[in-house]
């Protein structure tokens, strides 16, 4: 599925006029893909991070996952790092029925929706101009569906949705040399149990 809508050119230019200092709840997946997107968030927004994964198989893995992103807080200055409890049952329930999908399947925009849904009700609830995820960053994933994801979930909140494609402009490559820069744990999947694939056996996104 190619995207015909450019997400990028909407992000650069939500971003050039939000004014400056707008505040965003960002979803994060995880550190690699969050730094390289704090990167081009910085000079426009002041970001608080929300790591909402229960999708993620293993405790241990949530915790080790979402305790990599205090490597990058002070880096680039993020106001905060929200780590709910992790309730693997929320994600279960969401997906019920499509346990046997493949990766990148039908199953995946029902995950992207909860996450989306929660980060925008939490943005809502806490006074944010905008929310927006990390998700993007991966050329796994299909930006068209996540962005369609976000939209949805933003359709009745107080804060926008924050549009975005950011493997764009090398998005994925700089996420992979900050990385090793900070020194960050790295996985080789989403998390999600059903969909344990390495995925560098697969064909990018785009």
């Amino acid at each position: 599925m190619m995207n015909t809508v450019n997400y990028d050119k909407i992000f650069q230019e939500i971003a050039e006029n939000s004014g400056g200092g707008k505040r965003l709840l960002l979803h994060s997946c995880c550190a690699p893909c969050t730094v390289s997107v704090m990167e081009r968030l910085k000079d426009y927004f002041s970001v608080t991070l929300y790591f909402y994964n229960p999708n993620i198989d293993t405790e241990e893995e949530y915790y080790r996952r979402a305790n990599e992103l205090y490597k990058i807080e002070k880096a680039y200055d993020i106001e905060k790092i929200i780590i709910p409890e992790y309730n693997a049952n929320e994600f279960l329930s969401a997906v019920k029925g499509y346990e046997n999908y493949p990766e990148g399947g039908a199953r995946c925009p029902l995950c992207f929706s909860l996450r989306l849904n929660k980060t925008a009700d939490y943005a809502d609830g806490n006074g944010f101009d905008y929310f927006g995820t990390t998700l993007t960053v991966s050329p796994h994933k299909n930006s068209a569906l996540i962005n369609a994801a976000g939209e949805a979930a933003g359709a009745n909140t107080r804060a926008k949705f924050l549009f975005s494609d950011f493997k764009k402009r090398e998005g994925y490559k700089r996420s992979g040399e900050l990385s090793k820069e900070f020194g960050l744990y790295r996985q080789n999947y989403c998390g999600c149990s059903f969909g344990y694939t390495a995925l560098q056996n697969r064909v990018p996104i785009v």
